[in-house]
């Protein structure tokens, strides 16, 4: 496999920004041209930025293993949002960042070819990317991640807050409110029970010591509730990336399949 960094300047963004890819080596495609293979968007958590997965995990392998192309942007500390007086990070990981893509690489964003995943804050970033764009991706997963906006019932001393409430313009109606992924939830739960549109695949894991652990259970419930298809997994495991390493492993061989 071949890594890829590029610094490139992102009309979403007005910055400067990192960006990692793994793609195959011309004599590792098979025949199969780099702009027909499935990608992976794979988003880092709030302390990390693009080379985190790539540094920490078995992330290459695991591309060569499922003849991925994987991309690692970088998003700050931005949950992935898009903020009225700044940078537009979902516009970024939506709309112009595939369309970066097909203009170097030649791929083209095809739904069925398309996943999201991210630990922690990229959980958060890729189910809202998975359930209010979900024309465009097969599936999405969510390692320990941000899932329910009543994490503010168990932080609300964390030292961060302050910081987040600059970011989300506030923090009084957050549960329930556009930044809530159980609000995703439920309007892309309407959409699809009106026929409107079909959902991603949607892949839940966490550990049982992780303090986000709670979130995950929410969210779960939150899916039988509204009668929403998860894959759901839990096991001993904390908010680190020894967990998040196996776990990404779980997603691909239960989204692709194994490999022989």
């Amino acid at each position: 496999m071949a890594l890829i960094r590029i610094d490139h300047k992102p009309e979403s963004l007005g910055v400067n920004t990192p960006l990692t890819v793994v793609v195959p080596e011309p004599g590792e495609t098979r025949g199969v041209p780099i702009c027909d293979r499935t990608v992976l968007y794979l988003l880092h958590g709030l302390s990390e930025d693009a080379g985190a997965w790539q540094r920490y995990t078995m992330i290459e392998v695991l591309a060569q293993a499922y003849d991925l192309v994987v991309v690692m942007p970088s998003a700050a500390r931005s949950f992935y949002i898009d903020r009225p007086d700044g940078p537009k990070t979902f516009t970024y990981l939506t709309e112009e960042l595939p369309a970066y893509l097909q203009d170097v690489f030649r791929i083209e964003p095809r739904r069925e070819r398309t996943l999201i995943a991210g630990s922690s804050m990229g959980g958060y970033g890729a189910f809202k990317a998975a359930l209010t764009r979900p024309e465009k991706y097969a599936a999405a997963c969510s390692l320990s991640g941000v899932l329910s906006a009543r994490i503010l019932e168990n932080f609300s001393n964390d030292p961060r807050m302050p910081e987040f409430e600059a970011l989300f313009g506030g923090l009084s109606g957050l549960v329930g409110g556009r930044h809530d992924p159980i609000r995703w939830l439920e309007d892309a739960a309407k959409a699809r029970a009106s026929g409107e549109t079909a959902l991603p695949d949607l892949y839940v894991s966490c550990g049982k010591q992780d303090d986000l652990y709670p979130l995950s259970v929410i969210f779960r419930e939150a899916c039988a509730g509204l009668n929403v298809p998860i894959t759901y997994h839990e096991s001993d495991g904390a908010h680190d990336w020894y967990f998040w390493n196996r776990q990404i492993a779980w997603f691909l061989s239960e989204a692709l399949g194994k490999t022989e």
